[in-house]
């Protein structure tokens, strides 16, 4: 076991991932209760970008004063040992295995906006990334079991699921942005007191619903509603199209919204009225590499770095857990029980109160039938890219492309068939065994 001055030890897998660690990482050293406290442990499988994230982290420690001890290995469970928290940012593949996941399924004209979650895109991105996170589930089970994973990664339904269905290690939550950017997008929308407004807010991540937005005890969708009634751009947009048929806002963007349910992609008319970014992931995947390329610029001079707090959610989980000072967050967890009519075994968005007894999900009760019904499709493909990880079944690969929404509007059986095997040629380096 090591022996550190510190006594927090956040583990960052994927470090090299530099958007989260940065912003993670600053926000810990900004918390003045951590002060000599943290302990910065640093894994990636490339050196070179390990190296980056070690000059990063100690950089940002020492501007901010927070005299962390910062540690880098390339040894996973080295990196592990003793931890209290694991942040999981890994992207296997990187922008390459992404460019793959576009242009193959393009050519067979399968448009995606994101393709990391659901669709084509998101069923090999899951295939590559949940034997990874599985045995990185693994490893804590047996070097930090006490541990809590807190998993930044996409595809977010699917990699809480196969750690729980795939190892015996159960601490993990899946963290994502995309209900507490909505519920402050309605909020600032229709006016309401930050401090007075109340939502609850569940469902599987990125087709998570506005269950209630409430002020005072009353609601604020009939404001909403006339808000967006007189709105012309504000129905251009996906995400209101899909409040407006199905009665409750989702949390997700219009871009990823699109491309899991069957209705825009596969026509001209509603990408053009919709104004769907068609490719939009792959735009933002370089503007990442060209922030990265900046970043180590800033690095190799002796200019402060830009340390401006992002109230990351993974930093809060830790601060409210470490303080006991209570903050409700939505995480991602096995569901048993907490969405009535949702399957027990699926892993699910709700309201988590994190503080002094651990972290809490709240049960929510049964969902409105047809926002059950608009999940389960999602749940099909999850449900299947799941089991053809943990099952070793390329069949559950086919079977989940054609039940995808936006796959299945556009392509024909044997169309699917084809192009699900040209991405296993792809990523046959990348995949396991059975997919190769």
């Amino acid at each position: 076991m090591e022996h550190w001055r510190a006594v927090i030890k956040v583990t960052f897998v994927g470090a090299g991932s530099i958007e989260f660690t940065r912003n993670v990482v600053t926000d810990l050293c900004s918390y003045p209760e951590f002060r000599g406290e943290l302990h910065l442990s640093l894994y990636d499988i490339s050196a070179e970008r390990l190296a980056h994230a070690e000059r990063l982290a100690a950089r940002i420690s020492a501007q901010s004063g927070a005299q962390a001890t910062v540690t880098a290995s390339l040894d996973r469970r080295a990196a592990l040992d003793g931890a209290r928290y694991v942040i999981n940012e890994v992207q296997v593949g990187g922008y390459d295995a992404t460019r793959a996941d576009f242009d193959i399924p393009a050519r067979y004209g399968v448009r995606q906006t994101i393709g990391d979650t659901l669709g084509i895109g998101g069923i090999f991105r899951g295939l590559r990334t949940i034997p990874v996170t599985t045995a990185l589930a693994a490893d804590m089970y047996e070097v930090c079991p006490d541990a809590y994973l807190l998993s930044y990664s996409n595809p977010m339904a699917m990699l809480p699921w196969a750690v729980y269905a795939g190892t015996p290690f159960t601490r993990v939550f899946g963290l994502c942005h995309s209900v507490r950017d909505t519920q402050a997008f309605l909020t600032e929308l229709v006016g309401a007191d930050p401090g007075r407004v109340r939502f609850v807010t569940a469902g599987f991540n990125h087709q998570a619903f506005v269950l209630r937005f409430e002020q005072d005890g009353k609601s604020l969708y009939p404001q909403l509603a006339d808000i967006i009634d007189r709105s012309p751009e504000l129905q251009r947009r996906v995400r209101v199209e899909i409040y407006r048929r199905f009665g409750y806002f989702p949390t997700e963007s219009s871009e990823h919204s699109a491309e899991y349910v069957p209705w825009f992609m596969r026509h001209d008319d509603q990408v053009r009225q919709f104004r769907i970014f068609v490719g939009d992931y792959l735009a933002r995947s370089e503007e990442n590499l060209r922030d990265l390329a900046a970043l180590q610029r800033d690095l190799a001079s002796d200019a402060p770095l830009d340390l401006t707090p992002e109230n990351e959610l993974a930093s809060q989980f830790i601060q409210a857990a470490e303080t006991g000072r209570e903050r409700e967050l939505h995480v991602n967890v096995r569901n048993g029980g907490l969405i009535a009519n949702l399957p027990d075994d699926c892993c699910v968005e709700v309201p988590c109160l994190v503080g002094a007894g651990g972290a809490r999900p709240l049960a929510v009760g049964a969902l409105p039938p047809q926002l059950a019904a608009l999940n389960r499709t999602f749940l099909n493909v999850v449900e299947l890219t799941v089991a053809a990880a943990l099952e070793e079944s390329r069949e559950h690969v086919y079977q989940a492309a054609l039940l995808d929404p936006n796959t299945a509007a556009t392509l024909t059986t044997a169309q699917t068939v084809a192009m699900c095997d040209e991405l296993f040629e792809a990523h046959r380096d990348l995949l396991p065994a059975f997919a190769r």
